[in-house]
């Protein structure tokens, strides 16, 4: 790649501590919003400069979500826009929410990072003086809080990003680069998901469903489930998938393929559709009890596609349990039939980002070596579109993508298989 004549060629940086004052970055533009593999361009652009509370990183690695196939789609909001109309004039984007990196400027408020700290960043951002914030409350619900690198501008996918200093973890010295980029949001996300929402907490023995099971937060909620105890049952699309879940601890799994009754089930007036999807979403919750050796439901379902999987998420939760959402990858028109809901006292819970008290949960046992990041592929800094176009089609290999910035390729990690 050749850089333009201001920009550090990459993977080349300057000695730590020198800002250049222009960099690289995959931007997304208005113009191009639309397909991720056209929204995305390499431009040179100004190097930001971190706020009083701000730390200015050196990526070396960065990790690839679905936030960032939103922004480039502008689904469902035109992020560029959403911050416009709050008084930032920038017209351009530069997401990517996992960074591993170097640190290489702070503001003039930070004491608790330096110059040269090798670090990951995790993805929730608020403001520190947000009422909110201040009166103690889980930040990640203050009107103020942003997923980073999404709804934030200057995020990983660029030479250098910002991020607020509480953001910062160290980088666990086992890991490589890439390794250290790639699961730090699907990671505390799942961790929120799984032990934000006392009571419905994980406890040994539970059978926690998962769909998703061999992608980025599947991989990181099996390992978290099964370390506390408990027993994960993934929802994937082949055997191939099922098998890897396993091997991370999963004590069964589901071919989705298997069954076609996704999406919004037949009208409860439509009695003969409706004995037709409850007769399928039965024999998939028989699955379940087949997996766990005993008629038990799961007393958590971890759901992200949304749409087409909610009902049945809702349909075969246990009594009392809780079905916990982060995303709505396959549509956000979710169809939830009150009946299992409300009479089996079923809790349908939202949970977002993550505060920092989660981050450092889950981080410890990643620097412990309890949780891998499961690292898929990694590919270089030129195919940042091409990588999200591959997440918008459902064309990733299992686990986590991480792309490399200032970092030279160190190996594909341990699960390099598709």
């Amino acid at each position: 790649m050749t850089a333009p004549i201001n920009a550090h060629p990459l993977p080349d940086l300057p000695p730590v501590g020198e800002v250049p004052e222009r960099m690289l970055a995959q931007v997304i533009r208005q113009d191009r919003l639309g397909p991720p593999i056209d929204a995305f361009a390499l431009e040179e652009i100004d190097t930001p400069q971190p706020g009083p509370d701000e730390v200015l990183i050196a990526v070396m690695a960065a990790g690839l979500n679905f936030d960032n196939v939103w922004a480039a789609q502008g689904v469902p909001i035109d992020v560029i826009a959403e911050r416009q109309r709050t008084g930032d004039q920038r017209d351009f984007h530069v997401g990517g929410s996992d960074a591993s990196g170097i640190v290489y400027a702070v503001g003039g408020e930070v004491d608790r990072v330096l110059v040269g700290d090798e670090v990951i960043i995790h993805h929730g951002w608020w403001d520190r003086d947000d009422p909110w914030v201040r009166a103690a409350r889980d930040p990640m619900i203050a009107p103020s809080a942003r997923i980073w690198g999404y709804q934030t501008n200057y995020g990983a996918f660029a030479q250098f990003a910002v991020a607020q200093a509480h953001q910062l973890l160290p980088k666990p010295s086992h890991l490589t680069w890439e390794e250290a980029a790639a699961a730090t949001l699907v990671g505390t996300t799942a961790y929120r998901m799984l032990f934000g929402w006392a009571p419905h907490t994980v406890h040994e023995g539970d059978v926690v469903l998962i769909w998703g099971g061999a992608g980025g937060l599947g991989t990181q909620a099996i390992q978290l489930v099964a370390h506390a105890g408990a027993l994960p049952v993934a929802v994937v699309s082949s055997r191939q998938r099922g098998e890897f879940c396993c091997s991370l601890g999963a004590l069964g799994y589901i071919n989705r393929r298997e069954f076609d009754h996704w999406g919004i089930p037949p009208h409860w007036s439509d009695a003969t559709g409706q004995k037709q999807w409850v007769s399928a979403a039965r024999a998939f919750g028989k699955r379940i009890w087949d997996i766990v050796g005993e008629k038990r439901n799961p007393a958590i379902v971890v759901e992200h596609p949304g749409e087409a999987t909610v009902p049945t998420s809702v349909f075969v939760c246990e009594p009392g349990g809780m079905v916990v959402i982060c995303a709505g990858t396959a549509g956000y028109s979710a169809m939830v039939d009150l009946r299992y809901h409300w009479t089996r006292q079923k809790r349908l819970q939202g949970s977002h980002g993550t505060n920092d008290e989660q981050a450092r949960a889950w981080w410890s046992l990643l620097n412990e070596g309890v949780i891998d990041p499961v690292l898929g592929q990694v590919l270089p800094f030129d195919q940042v579109g091409c990588a999200h176009q591959e997440m918008a089609d459902g064309r990733l290999p299992r686990g986590n993508t991480a792309i490399l910035v200032g970092a030279t390729a160190s190996g594909q990690g341990r699960h390099e298989q598709p």
